[in-house]
């Protein structure tokens, strides 16, 4: 026998009707599955995101939830989030403990809920196994917390000013390099580094290198 809320008003009798909690926890998980392919914030996630309000709203007013609960359903969805950007299992496994225990306690019948959450974690990873597996699909979610581009030249990145227009040109020690110093190169006064080990003042030196602000100098013969 089906367990059912006959108090609270229809709003409540809607949210913790047996199917309709089968149908919320369903769109709730398979909308986070589905948000974790999406970039930004797409409607599986608002979705996923409405159903939750909507159980947990349904199930605090007919009084089967508490803030504990609450608590155990959120932190627990937290962790489950966590565990695709903090990959070992141990944090994903905490969060579904979580949020099972949250919904079960959530519900009139514990026995209901149970048969709810296998069904929705079973149509939830059908959704998952059809995303990556047939639909060859990747998580958009990983991009909003790892950087993919290398920071090279090649890509733009640049962490000081590259002088490379100095290569080539020559000048006059103004400070010993020991092994870095100053250089006039042009009337321009240049911090720069010996690419041996010690160079005299008043030596005319060539700039052989640059890397970003760093400069690099050689004594000429």
């Amino acid at each position: 026998m089906l367990p059912a809320n006959d108090g609270g008003g229809p709003f409540v009798q809607f949210a913790t009707n047996p199917f309709v909690v089968i149908v919320l926890l369903s769109v709730m998980l398979t909308g986070f599955v589905l948000e974790l392919f999406t970039p930004g914030f797409g409607f599986p996630g608002a979705a996923g995101t409405l159903a939750l309000i909507l159980f947990i709203t349904g199930h605090v007013m007919s009084g089967d939830a508490d803030i504990m609960t609450v608590l155990l359903i959120l932190f627990g969805i937290l962790f489950i989030l966590a565990e695709v950007i903090l990959p070992g299992g141990i944090v994903g496994l905490i969060g579904f403990i979580l949020f099972s225990a949250g919904v079960l306690f959530a519900g009139a019948s514990m026995h209901w809920m149970a048969i709810s959450l296998l069904i929705a974690f079973s149509i939830s990873t059908a959704a998952l196994i059809l995303m990556v597996k047939v639909l060859g699909k990747e998580m958009k979610f990983f991009k909003k917390f790892i950087l993919n581009d290398s920071t090279n030249t090649e890509h733009g990145y640049v962490s000081n000013e590259n002088r490379s227009d100095l290569i080539g040109k020559k000048g006059i020690t103004k400070t010993p390099l020991r092994p870095s110093g100053t250089v006039d190169i042009d009337g321009e006064r240049i911090d720069a580094v010996a690419e041996g080990v010690f160079i005299l003042t008043g030596k005319e030196v060539a700039v052989v290198k640059t890397e970003g602000a760093r400069i690099v100098v050689r004594e000429l013969e």
